[in-house]
């Protein structure tokens, strides 16, 4: 007769996951030992229980595929409310198995209720003390997460998982009570106004998000842009999904262009498909005096406090656009044009050759103008090798590589937490080792790095290869432009400029300095023909200050 726990860990198994990023304690070192002995199963030990949140909601990203973290109770859980609200907010599914306190022990000294914690950060909380129900918990959790698209923690008390498992009941998944609905369609109504509404538009964008690839939509919105004249943009989060495309402008919103905020602003149509038309994305700074048509299976009028759009075709996104497409052969004729005149030469031109930014700034001797470091870097990394990104100022300057999929780029902001990048590479890492093929490249701040540099030793440890990329500015690069644009004392925002190449060496991995950008490719070449991760220190200066920033010092400093 087996154990609750390895009744447990099997039900996981069931549920299709193959990969646990674990810190271990108490409450959940039997069930996460139990889950790793079985076939098939990875486990990635990390050093911060925030980190096995963060690692697991990058593996869903890289692979679609669902990942568990698991912590112990009490600290262990507590540790996750930053991790958590992030990937609410990028609706970004998992299970977390996280212990309890024993609950016939009062006297536990890690007790502490957890629901609410948990709660609060928008995740869903199962409090899993019935055992005859046991599996019904473990049901739902994967229910709600997968369907609902959002992390949830199954709290089960350290004492029940050591209790025999009686059941002779096969364990029934999750899926086996998904509603099969198919794809949402679009209201004909809705459809033809934005029909009249692209047909007669001169200045047409259309904006994709990362439920373009959920929905599969992305050559049907090729082909809409083509069938329209529209020019092609993406969220942050969707970055490269147009790259191959001549009139594709790159990122939206707070990491957009030169080229591209004059495009938007000049824009008469914007439609917006697999995207929540958030603040940062639409805000009315972007697109002011353009009609928003938004594809969606869920829109939302009001979102951060303004009007999302101004037509709303509520459907699956590929469906939606197909319905358009086809709406505008009806309305005008196949093959007839509509009256878009944004498409020219001379924009095509100037897509190819124009920077993001050319903004001009003196760079102090021996330190490097961040573009053109990434320039550089953009130039010999292979534009099919897994790109990963932390946050902070220096997250503009990457954010610009062009021509990789966007399957291939990783990165979540929803919650504007800085520190998570070596914890979404972890994730990334382990996707390729169940078979997802290419290299890894991290960039992140110097600041980031160091939230979390300890999982560094994860990646000796666990064999990880990457190459990370830190954009070395010595200090909090968006507070201190910030305080320098106020004219208020930086210094509580400078740090200096740790040594990250010695860091690295003494984690077990290697390291270099970077000053002199034509370095690179001897340094890359270096790189690739060893096994070992990497980590190069890149000396950036600390005067240029990224677009994103310098519309937020130009509006003030609560809005971005």
């Amino acid at each position: 007769m087996s154990k609750l726990y390895e009744a447990l860990a099997e039900a996981f198994l069931t549920e299709g996951v193959d990969t646990q990023f674990v810190l271990m304690g108490d409450g959940n070192m039997h069930w996460s030992t139990a889950f790793a002995r079985l076939p098939g199963v990875q486990t990635v030990h990390v050093r911060h229980e925030h980190c096995a949140v963060a690692a697991a909601t990058a593996y869903n990203i890289a692979t679609g595929k669902i990942a568990a973290a698991s912590v112990t109770c009490g600290p262990g859980l507590t540790q996750l409310m930053t991790a958590l609200p992030a990937a609410v907010r990028a609706h970004l599914p998992m299970v977390v198995f996280a212990g309890e306190a024993p609950i016939n022990a009062k006297f536990y000294n890690q007790y502490i209720d957890q629901a609410p914690l948990v709660t609060a950060t928008g995740a869903h909380y199962i409090a899993a003390h019935s055992v005859p129900r046991m599996m019904e918990h473990v049901r739902e959790a994967f229910h709600v997460a997968k369907y609902g698209r959002r992390p949830v923690v199954l709290g089960i008390p350290y004492d029940l998982q050591k209790v025999e498992h009686t059941s002779s009941q096969p364990y029934e998944t999750s899926a086996m009570y998904y509603p099969k609905v198919g794809r949402i369609h679009p209201d004909p109504a809705i459809v033809a106004e934005a029909v009249e509404r692209l047909k007669a538009a001169k200045r047409p964008i259309i904006l994709g998000g990362r439920g373009v690839l959920r929905a599969g939509a992305r050559e049907a919105v090729l082909r809409l842009a083509d069938r329209c004249g529209a020019v092609l943009a993406h969220t942050l989060p969707a970055r490269g999904l147009f790259d191959d495309h001549e009139f594709a402008i790159g990122c939206a919103g707070s990491y957009i262009t030169t080229l591209g905020m004059e495009l938007f602003q000049s824009a008469d149509v914007v439609l917006a498909v697999g995207t929540s038309l958030s603040y940062y994305v639409g805000g009315g700074h972007y697109f002011a005096k353009a009609c928003t048509i938004q594809v969606d299976d869920a829109p939302r009028g009001l979102r951060d406090g303004q009007k999302a759009a101004d037509i709303y075709v509520k459907s699956d996104g590929f469906v939606g656009v197909e319905a358009i497409l086809v709406g505008l052969d009806q309305a005008l004729g196949p093959g007839k044009p509509t009256a878009a005149e944004i498409r020219t030469k001379a924009l095509a031109h100037r897509i190819a050759t124009e920077p993001p930014d050319s903004m001009p700034f003196e760079i102090e001797p021996g330190l490097l103008d961040p573009r053109k470091a990434i320039a550089a870097l953009d130039a010999v990394i292979p534009k099919d090798w897994d790109i990963v990104t932390g946050s902070g100022h220096q997250a503009y300057f990457n954010a610009q590589m062009r021509g990789r999929p966007a399957e291939r780029f990783t990165t979540v902001r929803e919650f504007g937490a800085v520190g998570n990048g070596l914890s979404y590479a972890l994730g990334v890492a382990a996707a390729r080792k169940q078979g997802r093929e290419g290299e890894l490249v991290l960039f992140e701040g110097d600041g980031g790095l160091l939230f979390h540099i300890q999982e560094l030793e994860t990646v000796r440890r666990h064999g990880m290869r990457m190459l990370i990329c830190v954009m070395n500015d010595g200090g909090y690069g968006s507070e201190f432009h910030k305080l320098r644009a106020d004219g208020i004392d930086d210094s509580l925002a400078i740090f200096g400029r740790p040594a990250f190449e010695n860091i690295a060496r003494g984690f077990g991995l290697r390291g270099a300095e970077l000053r002199d950008i034509s370095a690179i490719p001897k340094l890359f070449a270096d790189f690739c023909a060893q096994g070992e991760s990497e980590v190069w220190n890149i000396q950036i200066s600390d005067k240029v200050t990224a677009p994103a920033i310098r519309q937020t010092i130009k509006r003030g400093h609560g809005k971005m």
